[in-house]
């Protein structure tokens, strides 16, 4: 094996298991109630989730998208020797990115300037890399 194919390894799974701790970690954090209530501005702007709260209360909304997090989190630690859990997982992985991301510019006041350079809230921007790590996972090493 060559090294850099040796790093390539070693980079998949940091990235693939770090991407599944980190949405274990998020998808436990959303069964609080100071977690479901920082989301509501995020879910409530949103052209596609903004509904969720007319049927369900602000911690039910929390606690559902909390199971989705897990379980895909979980599908990644299973999708390590399961090629079709793999997929699920970057289905999954991807769709879930892509909406926190929108956050960006579906919730108001999200952007700010300071000192002429505008900046948004940092913690959506480490989604960018989370969702790269979701295309990575299709090929395994």
């Amino acid at each position: 094996m060559k090294k850099t194919e040796y790093f390539y390894k070693i980079g998949y799974y940091i990235g693939i298991y770090g991407t599944a701790l980190i949405l274990l970690w998020l998808g436990i954090f959303k069964f609080t109630n100071t977690e479901a209530a920082a989301i509501k501005p995020l879910i409530s702007h949103h052209l596609l989730l903004s509904w969720l709260y007319n049927i369900a209360s602000e911690q039910t909304v929390s606690n559902l998208i909390g199971c989705i997090e897990i379980s895909i989190a979980l599908a990644f630690i299973i999708g390590v020797h399961f090629a079709i859990v793999r997929k699920i997982a970057f289905i999954g992985n991807s769709i879930t990115f892509c909406l926190t991301l929108s956050f960006i510019f579906t919730t108001p006041n999200m952007w700010r300037n300071i000192e002429g350079i505008p900046i948004t809230d940092f913690f959506i921007l480490k989604d960018i890399a989370l969702l790269g790590i979701g295309f990575m996972s299709l090929r395994k090493p």
